[in-house]
């Protein structure tokens, strides 16, 4: 499979999701989709990142967009993630790195003299009919809501 590219359609994928459901891209067609990829939940980065997310829900929506978070953890453990943080949106488990290898988010990593393949926290948003439009790559927490929300108000 071949990793996704800008202003190209987004190929169908589907993940298992928090909600006892299963995300499938296709059938968000019609709005915008941010699917943003963080490490690990219940980290500070990935708490803060995706706190940011939700407390902007509003704006998201306003802009005909929905929030997608993405890591390996399991759906059990998002739910508890999501559940402790409030999230109003749903985080998906790719576990088999199914869309980490479609959107290229897996890179080697050092960690206290270890190396290993891991999530390079990015955001990607796809427009209403499935096209990628922007990706953010190594993301940067602090700023980056107001990024995302600023690239939205130039659609």
């Amino acid at each position: 499979m071949t990793s996704v590219q800008l202003d190209q359609a987004v190929p169908d994928f589907e993940l298992p999701s928090t909600g006892e459901t299963v995300f499938r891209l296709s059938e968000h067609r019609g709005k915008n989709v941010i699917i943003y990829f963080y490490p690990k939940d219940n980290t500070p980065g990935c708490t803060l990142e995706g706190q940011q997310f939700r407390d902007h829900i509003a704006e998201f929506a306003a802009h005909n967009t929905l929030i997608f978070g993405v890591s390996r953890d399991s759906v059990r453990v998002h739910e508890n993630f999501k559940s402790k943080q409030e999230f109003p949106f749903e985080l998906l488990s790719d576990a088999e790195e199914t869309a980490c290898k479609l959107f290229d988010v897996l890179h080697l990593k050092k960690n206290y003299g270890r190396e290993y393949m891991g999530i390079v926290r990015s955001t990607f948003l796809i427009d209403s009919n499935g096209v990628l439009i922007h990706e953010w790559r190594n993301v940067k927490v602090k700023e980056h809501i107001a990024d995302v929300l600023n690239t939205l108000k130039t659609l």
